[in-house]
Formats: structure tokens, sequence, C-alpha cells
């Protein structure tokens, strides 16, 4: 600017018309605004159409839009706008959205955190006022249909279900014919809770037409316990006396309290928990369910609405469209012997399992209660390696994910799976029922369990001609009374 100031006087060295004055004083505004501009920071603006609503639905809107488990949509600007500062502060701190699997141990098909650079460019767009922006920028934004995050080709649902006002702790087992005439392969498939008040939880297992009569009469009537376990109505509990096992790698599989449900295998075609989505498996990786099968709802209702209420939940199935090279299956790996004293902030459990054959591995899920802390499972190799598979530094009860690998990899016969899980049993734990109480194994929310899911698939490639993909959607289908 002094440059400038400098030089002024030499235009009036001589006698100016007035033309002359008016192009010296034009050309003097010119190179004021030149430098004023040369000294402005020439980072584009940064909108909410052109900028932030592709990071949105690519990464959030999945729950962040209407009559889903998010608080609020994020659907458009005129939704997104009141929370830009609560955006911006829950997306730079990494807690949405959200992820607990360390970033740094494996990579994930379903992982959908930020980048850095999306995370600066909220922050930007929060910092510089929120603007809109041209609507001609903004993408097609996704759609959602009835509340399902897939687009079934087929809906089975439970018969009417009453939930009883004050029942905070009911386990139903409700069985529903498939109908099928051939067997299906499962590419994806979501639970859809018909009332998200009251349903916790539900796991849908495929159950054979040999077995759906036999445990449809066990669940029927009273079920007979062991000596180490009881019941409260259709919930199980472990008896305070029970032998106690944290370390479940010091316990012999031929020992008399060895877990019969450790390392059992289970063809599971979804899972609903809190934040847990749809399961979408990788291209030729399927799940069968058999001519005839019957699907098994494992529903833990939970109702604190001083009313009663009425549920009828559902699973969406997703046939597979291409070739099924690989049919999927589910180890689950418990131990369920630990005890964890009061007032304990950091007790230790682990579980072992060895792999009684050669698997590719497809996926994993940490399952704990409101004390659950931390999970990691390490691979020993039959050679003697060492491999941290899997680690959740900050479990979350309120959000349970299935954790899809990207790359899916041999694991061989004779690999030992050990996990260690941490429970917080102290007042710190802002989750915690009851500090003051020893816990033991139990089916209730406020009770614990330890548990690690393995979704794997055989290696042996399946027969193609057993497999032929099913292209013809079937007509949606309802259980009813």
């Amino acid at each position: 600017m002094k440059l400038l100031i400098a030089s002024v006087p030499m235009f009036f060295e001589v006698k100016f018309s007035m033309a002359a004055t008016r192009s010296a004083l034009v050309l003097f505004g010119l190179v004021i605004g030149a430098l004023t501009a040369f000294g402005q920071d020439e980072t584009p603006q940064v909108t909410f159409n052109k900028d932030v609503a592709p990071i949105l639905y690519q990464h959030c809107v999945v729950c962040h839009h209407p009559n889903d488990i998010a608080p609020m949509s994020l659907m458009s600007y005129k939704e997104a706008r009141p929370w830009a500062a609560a955006i911006r502060e829950a997306v730079v701190r990494r807690v949405m959205p959200p992820w607990h699997a360390d970033p740094h141990v494996g990579e994930f098909r379903n992982n959908p955190r930020l980048t850095d650079q999306d995370i600066h460019t909220i922050d930007a767009w929060a910092k510089g006022g929120a603007k809109e922006g041209d609507p001609k920028d903004l993408p097609v934004a996704p759609s959602f249909h009835d509340g399902w995050h897939i687009k079934p080709d087929l809906v089975l649902t439970i018969p009417e279900q009453v939930v009883k006002a004050g029942n905070q702790d009911d386990y139903e087992y409700i069985y529903v014919p498939t109908h099928f005439t051939e067997d299906k392969w499962i590419q994806a498939a979501e639970v859809l809770p018909g009332d998200r008040r009251v349903v916790h939880h539900a796991t849908v297992s495929v159950i054979s037409a040999d077995e759906a009569p036999k445990l449809i009469e066990s669940h029927a009537g009273v079920q007979k316990m062991d000596k180490y376990h009881f019941r409260t109505g259709k919930v199980n509990h472990m008896k305070p006396d029970a032998p106690v096992y944290d370390d479940g790698c010091s316990v012999s599989p031929d020992q008399e309290i060895h877990d019969p449900t450790s390392g059992g295998i289970n063809h599971v075609p979804a899972i609903y928990l809190p934040g847990h989505l749809a399961e979408v498996r990788p291209p030729g990786y399927a799940l069968k369910i058999a001519a005839g099968s019957y699907l098994q709802f494992q529903v833990h209702y939970s109702n604190r609405l001083g009313k009663d209420v009425t549920d009828r939940t559902s699973i969406g199935l997703v046939f597979a469209k291409g070739p099924v090279t690989h049919q999927v299956a589910q180890y689950e790996i418990w131990n369920n012997w630990f005890e964890i004293p009061p007032n304990d902030g950091n007790h230790k459990v682990t579980s072992c399992y060895t792999l009684p054959k050669d698997v590719m591995v497809v996926a994993y899920t940490a399952h704990m209660h409101f004390r659950g802390k931390s999970m990691t499972t390490e691979a020993i190799y039959p050679d003697g390696r060492h491999e941290v598979l899997f680690n959740v530094p900050k479990y979350d009860f309120r959000w349970q994910e299935t954790y899809f690998l990207k790359h899916q990899f041999l694991m061989p016969k004779g690999t030992k799976l050990v996990t260690t899980a941490y429970f917080d049993n102290s007042a710190n734990n802002g989750l915690n029922p009851d500090p003051s109480k020893t816990i033991r194994w139990g089916e209730p929310s406020t009770e614990e369990m330890m548990g690690f899911w393995l979704a794997y698939a055989d290696v042996t490639p399946v027969d193609e001609n057993a497999a032929k993909s099913d292209k013809s959607p079937d007509r949606e289908l309802s259980a009813k009374k």
C-alpha cells in the first residue's frame, strides 16, 4: 500500500484535464481493488448443497432420515441447518458416524468413518455460517422405503405379539415357516422391529424342518435347566454359586462346566441390535435357507412405557442375484462362567476356541452388555504366528455393529482364537445399572455376556448347480395367527 501512495503525486505534477483526472481515479481504484483481493483467502465458500450434502448422504442419512433410529433427519438443508454446530462437534471428535472398531486393525466394507478432508469440509461449513448454496448443486438424496435400509425381495413377519406394560426383560421365541419349496441363497438381510420402543434386540436363525417341531414344543413349555442355571419366565440366568472361570482359556473342553454353546455353528441371516444395520455379504458369499426351513425369531422385549403395546417384527431377505461361491455360517464363541466383582472398573475375562477346519473369514461381532468396556481377538496360527484380528477399544452396548471385512482371508484349521474382554462395573461407568452388585452371566441387559462371533465361509466352493441364483423376487409373505 505504501508503494501506491508514493506513486500518487506523480499524477498531479502536470495539469490534468477533467477526463484525465477521471482516468487516474479509475486506475487508482483498480489498483486498490487488486491489492485488496490479493490479501483475501481464495478458498471457495463451502455450502451444504455442493459440499456437505454428499458427505451426509454417503455416511449419515442411513440413520438420520425420518422415522429411523437417529433423533433427527439430515436429509435437507432445512433439517440440517439447526444442527450445524452439533454436527461439527460430533464429526471433529469422531463421535459420528459411530464406529467402534480400531481403525488401525483390519479393513472393513461397512466402515462409515469420515476422511480428514470430509471432517475439514464440515468444520469449514459450520464455521463459515452454514450456508445453503446453489440448489442446482444438491445431489439426489438416497431413498428409504418403509424403514428398510435394503430393498427386500421377501418379507417374513411374526404374528402380533402383545408386550405387557412393565415387562422389562422378556424373551419370546416365534417360529415362522418360510414355505420355500427350494433352497434359497441370501445375499443380504435386515431385521426390522415392529415397535422400536419395546424391541431391545432380535436374532433370526435358520431352523430345519426336522428341528422346528421339537424347538416349538420346547419353548412352549418350561425348559429343563441344569444345576448351574435358572429361569425367570423364558429368561436365563447363571446361579450365584456356579463355578467361576474368568479365564476361559484355562477350561478344558472335556471339563463338566464347558459351555456347550461356545463354538456352536449358527446360520443367522440377520440380527437387530441397537445401531445394527442390514447384513450385506460380499459378492459371491451367501447364506443358505434350505427348502421347508423355519425362521426362529428370538425377540428380547423391554417395555417401560407403562402400557401394553403390540409388535410385529419382520425380516427382509435379498436373494443372491449372481453366482454363489461360498456358503456363510457363524461361530459363536462365549465365556459364560465369569464373575465380575462389585465396583471393579477393569475386570478381565477371556475365551478361547480352536478352529476345527479351514475357513474364509467374513465378519466379526463383539457382544457384551452395559458393563462391557473393550474387546480384542487375537489369532494364534498353527505355525506360532500371532495376529490381532479385531479390536474394539471403547465398546458401547447402545451401538453394536457387525464388522464385515473388505478382504476375506483363509484362516487355517488349528488356529486358536483368543478373545480378551474388559468390564467396568464401577460407578465411573455411566451406563452401569448398579456397581454394588456381583455380576454373572445372564440374558437380561442388567446382567452380562461375553461373546465373539465369527462369520465365516467354507473354503470349498459351493456346488454351482446347487447354488443357482434366484432372480425372481417372491411375493411378500407374512405369518399370521
